[in-house]
């Protein structure tokens, strides 16, 4: 047992430890960053008085000062964080939480902008106007959160529920006769909170472990601490704050949930809101939990008592306290209506008209009550809007945008920091006014679903959510050095080599069906193509041309072009979510006036030769002019991910209706490189005439022996999850496949099988050296998964309402009959879960994947609007 304490030597690491969002266990780490024996010889209580003896490695003892005193290092403290860091050369050393993290103390008098602190114990303390019992403030102490209980009381609040909506971890450190409240923060970047924390890091947890290890660092620090109070100037800085216990060290639910063993009528609940942008449905689940928990806030058939006061903090009292005072106000309203209780007059509003957002506009034009909802919103903004008003936020923004003007737009990356803020005031103003719908539907109800089964329920709303990223800024839309316009060619490769015979890139047909699908057509591929399914061998009277784009195309002497954002020329520019096939063309007739009236303003790439101004510009209405007996369509479709349920609806109807025509009609489909989308839509056409002329025979499934067989042939777990919800499933998924086969019979899966990729793309992403190849491929892989899930509902849904002539839409039967299944919600947890948990991955969520069909940059210039 006896060695010498030079068996264990190791210096404490000066550098900064690992990232926070591995110290989610806070107490298994790595032996280097252990607390030496050589540390306590340097920084231990009597530094090079000490004396070291380890007789094991199980509890080593430290016997010091001429070995008066003794005292055990247990196994738990070697296993903690310990790092020592400075925030400047000439600032004192000290251990740092978490292995990296500086405690500050987060609340200066600069932030009471109300100056309540001291007539009320707590920063920006305030109510809701209007008369309802909605209060908010900034961080208190512990004293002056007392006083504000205290304050509560006298003015007559019997019962109080006070939520802390902080996500950072908060700190009480014992100053004087109070405790004051510090938080970890980062050095490069003092001034911000920690936010963001994974999903499995309890805040709760995490404030305990942080605690004991100040605690510990006390012990080894002649029980003190360092803290930072300045951290603009840092004079005297870091102060050493006294620590002789646990006891002189609180945690946020020590301060908060005690007060229930002497005011009985109080409750306490940590509802930890984002900074920025919406909270998520878990977080609103939260707290309709909480509040279903005072039966006073219940529409019950006898009232039994007036509603609690609801007190809700964050740090300054402003952003994450506004909008927590904002979600109590919209339900303690709907509990005054339902009481029948006198409502004071809603406060004056911004007169703007909501439609000027194109969400708002939608969301008004799709719910029953829509503009009503959304005027209650704005009603309880004005009344929480003392010191913060998000619709005025979102319209500051907005305009901060449009004022970054065309310089910031080339390579400065100014635009993007506050593009991302327009956005999530944005969302965050969005989700107000679809928590306000759930309250309409559930308060009466007494919230008998939860906000995320309500909003699977409701999935219009996150359909709607895609017109957050549609442009928000009005400009010239071909603005010097802001377009360019792309030519076709280099995204649609010619895998079938049939350019040299057809004029266009990837035609082909269906075996034994009048369906086609090409690339993007110039006039004369269209007369190629025309003359070829009207010849005396394919005979065909009538031909229906579906084009399938929703980007703004022009053809410009012989050769098609898309419009695109400079410096985001891999993404495609699609018009508005919501865009009418009449508004698509009048984008590209307005594009075509721009090029010939100003040729020299369009760049063009690849760079043309040069750069000549083009002789001849047509849309497709031009080239539609020189073939008179060609029926056409105009139905865009989001490239990658499934058709929106809508887009199901014009498909078939567009069918039917050329089918009444002519039984005969033959379609021919088109995308930008005739596949993906192109497809897709053959596919769905192939269905939707097997439906009505009769299936082939399904022959016996084949017995497939290469890797990932079972996948190849899509049976993962939750398309079969699916499959299992709908009549007669199997036999629906089968000739899903069938159709999928028979469609990709000319195009080998080395070209394109939608089935197939699903898996091949799923595998690239793991293998991809890039951060943002990688995301970009598990989004792929998602959407390709959910458009093959969105095939197989859909041959469900002809099956089923075949009876009725499929009176009733697919996007009706979506939300009257498979949302009540539960299939939205399946949708909603989107994932491979036979290789990886979905729960750290926020594109399985509808919320995220919908919103980004193209990974496009979103808001940009147009005078479209």
């Amino acid at each position: 047992m006896g060695t010498t304490a030079s068996t264990a030597q190791q210096t404490v690491s000066a550098v900064t430890g690992p990232p926070f969002e591995g110290l989610q266990g806070c107490g298994g780490m790595d032996d280097r960053h252990s607390l030496s024996i050589h540390s306590f010889q340097t920084t231990g209580p009597h530094n090079s008085r000490a004396k070291s003896i380890i007789p094991n490695k199980v509890a080593p003892v430290v016997i010091t000062y001429n070995c008066k005193e003794e005292f055990q290092i247990h196994d738990e403290v070697l296993k903690a964080h310990y790092t020592v860091g400075r925030i400047s050369e000439a600032t004192q050393e000290h251990y740092l939480v978490q292995g990296r993290y500086f405690m500050v103390r987060d609340v200066s008098g600069k932030m009471d902008a109300l100056n309540t602190t001291g007539s009320c114990g707590a920063p920006n303390f305030r109510q809701a106007r209007g008369g309802h019992a909605v209060f908010g403030m900034g961080q208190p102490s512990l004293a002056g959160f007392k006083r504000v209980l205290r304050k509560l009381q006298s003015d007559g609040h019997k019962e109080c529920v006070f939520f802390c909506v902080r996500e950072e971890p908060v700190l009480f450190l014992r100053m004087d006769d109070d405790f004051v409240s510090y938080t970890p923060r980062d050095k490069q970047n003092l001034s911000e909170n920690l936010c963001g924390l994974s999903p499995a890091v309890q805040v709760e947890s995490l404030e305990l472990a942080i605690r004991k290890e100040i605690h510990d660092f006390a012990q080894l620090s002649e029980n003190t601490y360092h803290v930072y109070h300045d951290i603009e100037h840092f004079r005297e800085e870091p102060h050493s704050v006294p620590v002789q216990n646990e006891d002189d060290i609180h945690v946020t639910e020590e301060v908060y949930k005690r007060p229930v063993f002497l005011l009985p009528s109080y409750r306490y609940h940590r509802l930890p809101l984002p900074e920025d942008g919406a909270p998520l449905e878990a977080q609103f689940d939260a707290f309709i939990g909480f509040l279903r928990e005072s039966p006073s806030l219940l529409p019950l058939r006898d009232p039994v008592g007036a509603p609690p006061a609801l007190l809700f903090s964050c740090q300054t009292g402003i952003g994450r306290t506004n909008l927590g005072m904002v979600l109590g106000t919209l339900v303690l309203s709907h509990c005054r209506r339902m009481t029948k209780r006198p409502e004071a007059a809603p406060p004056q509003t911004d007169s703007r008209p909501l439609e000027h957002l194109e969400v708002v506009r939608s969301f008004i034009h799709m719910v029953p009550k829509g503009r009503q909802i959304v005027e209650e919103v704005d009603h309880t903004l004005a009344a929480c809007s003392e010191l913060h008003n998000l619709k005025e936020t979102v319209f500051e923004n907005q305009k901060k945008l449009e004022g970054l003007g065309q310089d910031h737009l080339q390579g400065s990356g100014g635009q993007e920091p506050r593009q991302q803020k327009t956005l999530q005031s944005l969302e965050r103003y969005f989700y107000l006014i679809a928590f306000n719908y759930y309250l309409h539907e559930q308060y009466p109800l007494a919230f008998a679903l939860s906000f995320s089964r309500w909003m699977c329920g409701h999935p219009e709303l996150y359909r709607l959510q895609v017109n957050l990223r549609e442009p928000l800024v009005t400009g010239e839309l071909t603005a010097k050095d802001a377009w360019v316009l792309v030519a076709d060619g280099p995204f649609s490769p010619d895998v079938l080599s049939t350019v040299r015979e057809m004029n266009v890139a990837n035609f082909r047909r269906v075996a034994k069906m009048p369906i086609y699908g090409m690339a993007q057509p110039t006039a004369k591929a269209m007369g190629s193509v025309l003359a070829y399914l009207t010849d005396s061998k394919r005979k065909h009277r009538q031909v229906s041309w579906l084009n399938l784009r929703e980007e703004a195309v022009v053809e410009c002497d012989g050769q098609t072009y898309m419009l695109r954002e400079q410096g985001n020329l891999k993404e495609p520019f699609p018009g508005p979510a919501a865009c009418s096939p009449e508004q698509l063309e009048k984008l590209e007739s307005q594009l075509k006036a721009r090029v010939l009236a100003s040729p020299k303003r369009i760049q063009v790439h690849p760079d043309r030769e040069k750069q000549t101004p083009f002789q001849t510009c047509l849309t497709v209405q031009d080239i539609l002019s020189q073939h008179r007996d060609l029926s056409y369509r105009r139905l865009p479709i989001p490239g990658f991910c499934a058709p929106r349920e809508q887009d199901f609806d014009r498909l078939l109807e567009a069918m039917r209706a050329a089918l009444a025509k002519d039984p005969s009609t033959s379609f021919v489909f088109s995308c930008l490189s005739g596949q993906g989308r192109t497809t897709t839509a053959m596919v769905v056409a192939v269905l939707i005439l097997w439906h009505i002329n009769g299936f082939p025979e399904m022959g016996e499934e084949e017995i497939v022996s290469v890797p990932d067989a079972k996948y190849t042939k899509g049976e993962f777990e939750v398309v079969m999850k699916v499959v299992q919800l709908l009549p007669d499933g199997h036999r629906v998924k089968k000739e899903v496949d069938v159709a999928l086969d028979t469609v990709s019979e000319t195009m080998t899966p080395m070209h394109y099988h939608l089935r197939e990729i699903i898996i091949c793309t799923y595998r690239q992403g793991k293998t991809a050296k890039e951060e943002q190849e990688t995301r970009t491929l598990h989004l792929r892989s998602l959407q390709y998964l959910e458009r093959y899930i969105f095939l197989i509902l859909f041959n469900a849904y002809l099956h089923l309402e075949k009876r009725d002539s499929w009176h009733r839409p697919f996007s009706v039967w979506m939300l009257e009959v498979a949302a009540k299944a539960g299939v939205y919600e399946i949708l909603n947890q989107l994932g491979f879960t036979e290789f990886e948990t979905i729960e750290d991955k926020p594109l399985s969520r509808l919320r995220y994947r919908w919103q980004e069909q193209t990974l496009s940059p979103g808001p940009v210039l147009g005078d479209f609007l």
